[in-house]
């Protein structure tokens, strides 16, 4: 990855551990970072403060991405790396957006388990520990934290931000059909081997909703937790809610439509079918009972009926317009969803087959 340096702080230092040390789980924790030069250190000391009371459980090596950041942010995480051996800093040239950066961690991750978390600390470094828990006990592969299931919330979060994250989740449920409740949130638990097997593309923030669709794709265990998303020191530090947000959002509902996009045609296609079906019917009741009125005037029922359809299509017009549009618009749509239900049970048929092929590979190098 030629645009990518590593730096251990400027020093290689190689870590002992005794016996005792090597039983314990080795966990990854990624941390990405982009222009955090006014939180990077308070922050990272915060969590060297808290994963010492976690020792005696486990290992650990922080893998800090600096995303291109324009500020010092990764001067100071140099020094950081410097002062702390299980820690390494890897650097993006240019900014490559939060996709990349939890790529270029993942792919650096020896851990049992990998823990991505946010350098912000929007949600508190107690929600490690939860974490962890909640994947060993479950046997899960994923864990998320979830500030939008029962049980969740939000401190301070502005309003606006908020609804519209809240809506996109909403509808990333309803059209992926998994029952998570936080797509778009990156602070999450997951089993080290399984995430090397999903093969991630993305490169935005997209990458949250993609690990899930393709985690469900494999049928894995995915478990959400109550998490407390806090932003009230945000402010402070310039992070506001903006036009961004939307965006992301648009990526997330993108994501969403990937994965069932033949639910979407589907249910277009019984909308507007469901149109047509009351415009044609109240065609052929308002037929019906002009029909009598007409009959006697001409010279069979033949001529009667289509005298009757004349009639009202002369009162009602565009009722023949709208009704014969979205039928064939219904059938356009209904056509569309059964082709892309072919082609996503294809995708997942290869993804599985991908899959195993880059499973069996990694075993064999091992």
């Amino acid at each position: 990855m030629d645009s990518v340096r590593t730096k251990l702080g400027g020093i290689e230092l190689k870590p002992r551990y005794s016996c005792a040390d090597n039983e314990k789980i080795l966990v990854s924790l990624i941390l990405p970072a982009y222009n955090e030069e006014a939180i990077i250190q308070k922050n990272m000391d915060t969590l060297y403060a808290y994963l010492a009371t976690l020792e005696d459980q486990y290992r650990w090596e922080i893998i800090l991405v600096n995303d291109g950041s324009g500020d010092k942010t990764g001067e100071l995480a140099d020094s950081i790396a410097a002062e702390h051996s299980n820690t390494r800093v890897y650097h993006h040239l240019v900014n490559r957006n939060l996709g990349y950066a939890l790529r270029t961690g993942f792919s650096h991750a020896n851990g049992t388990y990998i823990i991505v978390f946010d350098m912000d600390l929007s949600y508190s470094a107690e929600h490690i520990e939860r974490l962890l828990t909640t994947i060993r006990k479950t046997e899960a592969e994923i864990v998320v934290a979830s500030p939008y299931m029962e049980g969740g919330s939000n401190i301070n979060v502005p309003f606006v931000r908020l609804l519209l994250s809240k809506a996109a989740n909403r509808l990333m449920r309803i059209i992926s059909g998994i029952n998570i409740y936080t797509f778009t949130g990156m602070v999450r638990a997951y089993n080290g081997n399984f995430l090397k097997q999903l093969n991630l593309k993305a490169r935005s923030y997209d990458i949250n909703p993609e690990v899930l669709q393709k985690a469900n794709l494999l049928r894995a265990h995915v478990v959400e937790i109550p998490a407390c998303l806090d932003w009230t020191d945000q402010q402070a530090v310039g992070r506001t809610s903006s036009l961004k947000v939307l965006g992301t959002i648009l990526i997330g509902l993108m994501s969403a439509f990937m994965m069932r996009p033949y639910a979407v045609f589907l249910f277009f296609g019984f909308v507007l079918f469901m149109i047509s079906l009351y415009v044609i019917g109240w065609i052929f009741m308002n037929t019906y009972q002009a029909f009598p009125d007409v009959v006697v005037m001409t010279d069979g029922y033949r001529a009667g009926f289509t005298k009757a359809v004349a009639k009202v299509f002369d009162e009602r017009p565009y009722s023949f317009f709208v009704g014969g549009t979205t039928l064939i618009m219904a059938l356009q749509f209904f056509g569309i969803g059964f082709l892309s239900l072919q082609n996503k049970r294809y995708f997942d048929e290869l993804f599985h087959i991908n899959t195993r092929i880059l499973k069996n590979s990694t075993i064999e190098q091992k």
